[in-house]
């Protein structure tokens, strides 16, 4: 079953937009998952010493939290055709226990032989995170 009526997806539609919680935890378990242990992801002193403003998420997870507006809105991952991205910020994550939040957003800029384009534009703290961001979805 899908989320969507498949048949009627137009260029303009605009997707549900969605917010991705994270803390530091979910950090370092990522870390982990990944055997990324970069220790950027968990230590202030070596990400600070590097420029950054802290200990940072990893690209790949912000890549591929923020596929889930795509594969909600789809309502079947195996859809999704095509997906790319470019990191173009990092996203900090502050040693507290509130966190931090990246905003998605996306929206249909082709239909064509029942493939959809999809742009999506993750942000955090008003700052672009990921750059020409486009998912391809079957559409039939």
């Amino acid at each position: 079953m899908t989320a969507i009526d498949l048949a009627a997806v137009a260029v303009g539609d605009q997707l549900p937009p969605l917010e991705l919680h994270l803390t530091r935890p979910d950090v370092v378990r990522y870390s982990g998952a990944s055997t990324d242990f970069n220790p950027i992801h968990y230590s202030d002193r070596v990400a600070k010493a590097i420029g950054l403003p802290g200990v940072v998420v990893h690209g790949m997870w912000t890549m591929g939290a923020a596929l889930r507006i795509v594969t909600d809105w789809v309502g079947d991952p195996a859809r999704v055709a095509s997906y790319f991205v470019r990191f173009v910020n990092p996203v900090p994550v502050p040693d507290d226990d509130e966190g931090t939040a990246v905003q998605v957003q996306a929206h249909v800029t082709a239909v064509s032989d029942g493939v959809a384009t999809i742009a999506l534009e993750a942000t955090h703290d008003g700052d672009k995170v990921l750059g020409a961001a486009k998912a391809t979805v079957r559409l039939d």
